[in-house]
């Protein structure tokens, strides 16, 4: 007996300080979200559009959070290793992923993955979107768009791209040149745009679609050539290249987006916050201007919902799923 009071009367005792501690896990009101700092989980290599539009959104992200948000590249199988990194987090609010239509949208159609990109995921908004460059090594002796098609469909068993990965944009943006011009070419998959661009620097592989984000130092500085930018409109920040339509592929067009997402089962009251900060990054004007240096478009406020990502990407789902289907693109 003397026991079991003694047992008691500790537990009494040492109630006020363990009880602190026990608080629901995921209760981000009770934590006072964010307390401390968030991650951001890129499923892509540095050096990358993905990259360099995360750490701009997650500075611009910041001042509204009071918090650092903290960049962490996961990589791999064409970005689903850091999305699934995203899907199997703490349902907390301090991880989320960014993504794009490839990792978010198409990845479904390639891959078997260990999770689904709409029911273990909670959407946060949509970023930006963005075309592609159609670029080459500097030693292509190509001059313009139409040379390069017509050395393409002369030399397709030597022609070989570099892309971010088997299901990336870069990669889906391939299938469809390849499509369009009748003719295949090997492909190879990279980590990321970043690997990917050093290999064509380095001359290592042929072409690339590839963001501006990427390609645009790089061609300023004379390492790679640049023909076409996959798009209806010219570049304010590349006002020199032109179109497809202009540069002899009519109606070859290709952009892609960014969104954030939280795992499934993130407090709402952690989504708002993390989405108030996104818009709120969205319309600084110094972080618009770093995006827009970027060529990245802007989606317009109505459009930074959760709700409206959530309607978007299974739209997108239902546009793309069936093309990649089509193409019978596997992973590697």
């Amino acid at each position: 007996m003397t026991r079991v009071w003694l047992a008691a009367a500790c537990a009494a005792v040492l109630a006020p300080f363990v009880a602190p501690f026990v608080a629901p896990i995921g209760d981000a009101q009770a934590q006072g979200f964010p307390s401390r700092p968030v991650t951001m989980v890129v499923p892509l290599g540095p050096g990358g559009s993905t990259d360099v539009i995360a750490r701009v959104v997650a500075e611009g992200m910041r001042a509204t959070l009071g918090q650092p948000v903290i960049v962490e590249n996961t990589t791999g199988a064409g970005g689903t290793v850091g999305v699934g990194r995203v899907a199997r987090a703490a349902p907390d609010g301090y991880t989320f992923g960014i993504g794009h239509s490839g990792t978010n949208v198409v990845n479904g159609a390639i891959y078997p993955l260990q999770y689904d990109l709409i029911a273990d995921f909670e959407p946060i908004g949509l970023i930006s979107t963005q075309p592609f460059f159609i670029v080459a090594r500097k030693t292509m002796p190509a001059k313009n768009l139409a040379e390069l098609v017509t050395w393409i469909k002369q030399n397709p068993e030597k022609v070989t791209e570099g892309t971010s990965g088997v299901g990336t944009p870069s990669h889906i943006s391939g299938v469809l040149l390849q499509n369009t011009l009748g003719v295949k070419w090997t492909m190879v998959p990279y980590r990321g745009a970043g690997q990917s661009m050093q290999d064509l620097i380095a001359g290592n592989t042929d072409i690339q679609l590839d963001t501006p984000a990427t390609s645009m130092p790089h061609i300023q500085s004379g390492l790679i050539k640049v023909y076409a930018v996959t798009n209806k409109e010219r570049l304010k920040v590349a006002p020199d290249v032109p179109t497809t339509d202009e540069a002899g592929l009519p109606g070859f067009y290709y952009t892609f987006w960014h969104a954030l997402w939280a795992p499934k089962g993130t407090p709402k009251e952690a989504i708002d916050k993390l989405n108030a900060a996104l818009k709120a990054a969205l319309a600084d004007p110094t972080t618009r201007k770093k995006l827009e240096d970027l060529a990245q478009v802007i989606f317009p406020p109505d459009q930074q919902t959760p709700a409206a990502l959530g309607a978007y990407q299974k739209a997108e789902i239902d546009k793309w799923w069936p093309i990649v289907k089509a193409a019978g693109i596997r992973p590697e």
